[in-house]
């Protein structure tokens, strides 16, 4: 069927091409790493947890390539094919990552605790701990020894035990969740599906012009940037954003959806110019804007998260004034975190728009 779509002559079928050119290489890297997950044991006794974790990284990374070049160049593909593929590629991706979204959070938090009550040391591995990628243990929290940092130094430890509790059975359902879906059908699907793709690619006679198509997915991003309030992240210190975690509503509205709405939209831009020949790639250099920019708002997204966790367990029920007053310590300065994220963001994007012709 592909071979049919390619027969097609001028513009379309040479942008049609470029892009299966792309899936293809990207489904090649989503089935390498699969096989170096499966051969790593999926991290179980015997295995090189590491070698597991690099793995997933690569097969969520390859997911999202696809997913994100189906959704940018769709006009270029089968949409039924397209349009079915892609909210699977989503949802193993998605799967796969919160494990190591979980032991990161612990880890930044418990750091964040260890900076905010005055300790000078950054927290070891636990041998509980040891082969969990970014988990780190509570052993050496400060106690009560340290009465210099006051309050925080006395529910410091408790705080980080709670989270700790807290964090690890989230992580260890999501280890057990994504170990699941790796042996379900839905996902062997997945991965029949991505199997076709490495040598066959859906295309359909369509006019569509590769660089137009781009050009949309930068249109898109600019349009959503635009709509931040990027005169407000020009400012050190937002207080709205602490207001709205600390209120004792467990939903409020989320001010933070906006900007995770441009990470994924940057992201999809990315990805684009990865496509387009001669497209400055994730590759570019750390000094490259757009690349500043993309780092800018992970870091949101982290802090983010990390926000919403601290103020999740301070709602935790008849803990000790001390353990709370911790936690909203903690949750303030992550908030802050986002602040200086959002700050980052508008000086890198200012500088992208001065750097785009």
């Amino acid at each position: 069927m592909a071979q049919q779509h390619l027969e097609t002559t001028g513009a379309e079928g040479c942008a049609g091409e470029v892009v299966a050119a792309y899936l293809r290489e990207q489904a090649t890297e989503f089935l390498r790493s699969l096989r170096q997950h499966r051969e790593s044991g999926g991290a179980a006794p015997g295995g090189t947890a590491e070698e597991a974790a690099a793995a997933a990284r690569s097969l969520r990374r390859s997911a999202r390539r696809i997913s994100g070049t189906l959704h940018t160049f769709r006009p270029l593909l089968d949409a039924e094919w397209s349009d079915a593929l892609r909210p699977e590629l989503a949802w193993l991706s998605g799967t796969l990552a919160q494990e190591h979204a979980y032991a990161s959070r612990l880890e930044r938090l418990l750091c964040a605790l260890h900076r905010l009550s005055g300790a000078h040391a950054v927290p070891a591995q636990t041998p509980a701990s040891a082969g969990v990628p970014g988990r780190v243990g509570t052993a050496q929290l400060p106690r009560n020894e340290n009465r210099a940092s006051g309050h925080l130094t006395v529910g410091a430890a408790k705080a980080g035990a709670l989270l700790e509790r807290q964090l690890t059975l989230a992580r260890t359902r999501a280890h057990s969740t994504a170990l699941q879906a790796l042996g379900s059908s839905r996902f062997h699907a997945v991965a029949d599906n991505v199997a076709v793709l490495a040598s066959e690619v859906p295309l359909r006679t369509t006019t569509a012009d590769l660089d137009a198509l781009a050009a949309t997915a930068r249109s898109r991003l600019a349009e959503a940037v635009a709509a931040l309030p990027l005169h407000r992240a020009g400012h050190p210190y937002n207080a709205e954003a602490l207001v709205q975690g600390l209120t004792a509503d467990t939903a409020p509205p989320s001010q933070d959806a906006p900007w995770h709405h441009v990470r994924l939209l940057l992201r999809l831009h990315r990805y684009a110019q990865e496509v387009v020949p001669g497209g400055s790639g994730t590759g570019a250099g750390p000094a490259d804007a757009e690349t500043e920019a993309a780092t800018a708002l992970d870091r949101h997204r982290d802090a983010a998260e990390a926000a919403a966790a601290a103020a999740h367990a301070a709602r935790t029920p008849r803990i000790a004034p001390a353990t709370a007053y911790a936690l909203g310590v903690l949750h303030a300065d992550q908030r802050h975190e986002v602040e200086a994220a959002r700050f980052a963001f508008q000086r890198a994007w200012l500088k992208e728009t001065v750097h785009t012709p």
